[in-house]
């Protein structure tokens, strides 16, 4: 029988998806070198397929990543309004490395195959 198991595709599917949040951290990465529209279509793709992490321990993941995106966006943002009143540097810089942790935190969890632990979200 050609018949492949339930089982056997809700792994291959889930496969699929840890590929697919990996792939949003790697364009959250890139958003340094191409001036954040990697971030915005990395947040597009977590809302695309987010039912489909639903009750998966990739749903931590999906949530990390975008609240990763907004708060980055409105940091940046904000920088970019006070930068000549002296602020925007320090805005940026704030912005700047609590998204390279949020990234390495991910990353290291996704690559153990482990849910992003709620006290650190």
């Amino acid at each position: 029988m050609n018949d492949v198991s339930t089982e056997q595709k809700g792994t291959e599917n889930l496969k699929a998806l840890k590929l697919l949040t990996a792939a949003v951290y790697l364009l959250q990465a890139l958003t340094f070198m191409l001036a954040g529209l990697p971030l915005l279509v990395g947040v597009a793709i977590n809302f695309f397929k987010r039912d489909e992490v639903k009750g998966t321990w990739l749903e931590s993941h999906f949530n990390w990543q975008i609240k990763t995106a907004w708060i980055s966006l409105a940091g940046f943002a904000v920088s970019g309004l006070t930068f000549t009143m002296g602020i925007g540097l320090f805005t940026l810089l704030i912005t700047t490395v609590w998204m390279v942790y949020r990234i390495i935190i991910g990353w290291y969890a996704l690559n153990d195959d482990k849910a992003i632990n709620k006290r650190i979200n």
